[in-house]
């Protein structure tokens, strides 16, 4: 928990509020995943209940559920203003998420499982059972509702893929 947490102060170090609620996610996951003991796992809970309710939801404003999986270093630039991310998401290492994105499921299918290094542009909306790769950019203002291979970019409404030409590094030897 505070290995993910030093990650995502550095990545967010100059925004206190998303620091509180990341520092709250982080809290909420580690009590769900790792305290078995319902001793102590209930007041830990009622904890984070209390937790995210002032920091994330009233103070952040944003949705940030315990449950969600996300990797190390996760950056919000413009905090967690309307953001709102399923209990069963799962998030790679090194995301960037704007303001206003919704990462959910459609239909009660299925969530998004976004890969490391995604950069998700403001307002966008990915949703249902599908699949983000590494590297992948979603354009501002976008809607996600079919997988993103590695290494492109998805743009409009329903958004489509666009594969970008990187150049791949030759074999020295």
């Amino acid at each position: 928990m505070m290995k993910s947490f030093k990650t995502d102060w550095k990545a967010n170090l100059k925004n206190p509020q998303t620091i509180m609620a990341l520092f709250t996610y982080r809290f909420g996951n580690w009590v769900y995943y790792r305290v078995k003991s319902g001793l102590i796992r209930k007041p830990l809970w009622l904890l984070y209940r209390i937790m995210d309710v002032l920091f994330v939801r009233i103070v952040a404003s944003g949705e940030l559920h315990a449950e969600a999986q996300i990797g190390d270093a996760l950056h919000l630039p413009h905090g967690l203003n309307g953001i709102i991310i399923s209990p069963k998401a799962v998030i790679g290492n090194n995301a960037t998420i704007f303001h206003q994105v919704t990462i959910g499921g459609r239909n009660n299918l299925g969530e998004p499982v976004i890969g490391d290094r995604a950069f998700i542009g403001v307002g966008s909306k990915i949703l249902g059972p599908i699949t983000l790769g590494n590297d992948v950019n979603i354009g501002a203002m976008s809607v996600v509702v079919k997988d993103v291979p590695d290494n492109a970019s998805a743009v409009g409404i329903p958004a489509r893929n666009i594969l970008r030409d990187e150049p791949k590094p030759e074999n020295t030897r």
